[in-house]
């Protein structure tokens, strides 16, 4: 975790706290008439956020919150901020509105992955095709499907920074979730990399990692691993389950081995890539095998007692 400002070529009163894997980074704007925070990170990192955030603004208040996308790891802070901040109002995109407002976790995917979100409110809609005043310019608001069929990236146009979100990443992209649950998208994961190169920015704000600028080079990788991806779905099934089994080694630290058990076993998403990749693989056997790779890479440490996040 690490806050970054406006160097490197970013538009001024723009700062990016950037977090670990676990939260999402946030982009904070203090230029302007309001204040705006973009993406909200873990809900176990929470207290995190709300220091990072008071650090900057001091005695001002927060007056926005905008999610990209509402995935846990980008707006699992929502509820915490808004508590801090009881006026401060938060725009989502549209797709999951419903859901939103009903508080219907498992519509949300929530339930699914076997992660934790505190309920929050949205006050009005982050439209794509749209443009929104942050930090006192116009950022566009435009959809971004693949990773998440709701997604939205932002792009301010006088200075050529976009906020990526999961679509776009130094190093590639987020898991193609839609795919895991047999719904086409890795066409759109494309077709959103391709808006990416139309809007030719000179900067990017990812959802995890490092501010960059080579952003052609981040768009090669990431159509190299697409095709990869293409050519052998499994190999991105089982690897959502390795970054779902390392989230939750992320969250927890460490975990009784029969709670680490009962987490599997009771996280519905896991089954339901193995029933659809592995079918002739039970689940303890193949979440078995892919611990124990967390473990040969150093990034794990199994016990017959528990299991611990290295």
């Amino acid at each position: 975790m690490s806050p970054s400002s406006a160097g490197a070529g970013l538009p001024a009163g723009v700062v990016v706290f950037e977090r670990g894997w676990l939260s999402s980074n946030n982009v904070l704007f203090v230029a302007g008439e309001e204040t705006a925070l973009v993406d909200t990170g873990y809900a176990a990192h929470a207290e995190q956020t709300l220091a990072l955030v008071e650090s900057v603004l001091g005695e001002r208040p927060l007056d926005r919150i905008l999610n990209t996308h509402l995935h846990s790891d980008h707006c699992g802070g929502n509820a915490a901020l808004q508590l801090r901040y009881p006026t401060v109002r938060t725009e989502i995109p549209p797709g999951e509105a419903a859901f939103v407002e009903s508080w219907d976790q498992q519509g949300l995917s929530f339930l699914a992955t076997g992660q934790t979100c505190p309920r929050f409110r949205f006050t009005t809609l982050l439209l794509p095709g749209s443009d929104c005043v942050l930090g006192g310019r116009p950022w566009q608001v435009h959809a971004a499907p693949g990773h998440d069929p709701h997604s939205v990236i932002l792009f301010d146009e006088q200075s050529r920074t976009l906020i990526s979100a999961d679509a776009l990443w130094e190093n590639g992209f987020g898991i193609a979730f839609p795919e895991l649950a047999g719904e086409p998208s890795f066409g759109e994961i494309g077709a959103t990399l391709d808006l990416i190169e139309k809007l030719a920015p000179e900067r990017v704000i990812p959802g995890h990692g490092a501010v960059f600028d080579d952003v052609g080079k981040a768009l090669a990788v990431a159509r190299q691993r697409l095709e990869k991806l293409m050519r052998d779905p499994a190999k991105h099934a089982r690897h959502a389950i390795k970054v779902l089994m390392k989230f939750k080694l992320l969250e927890v630290q460490t975990i009784s081995t029969a709670g680490w058990n009962a987490w599997l076993h009771g996280t519905p998403y896991l089954e339901a890539i193995r029933s659809r990749f592995f079918g002739d693989v039970e689940l303890g056997r193949l979440t078995g095998d892919i611990l124990a790779e967390l473990v040969s890479a150093g990034a794990a440490e199994a016990s017959h007692t528990d299991i611990r996040n290295r």
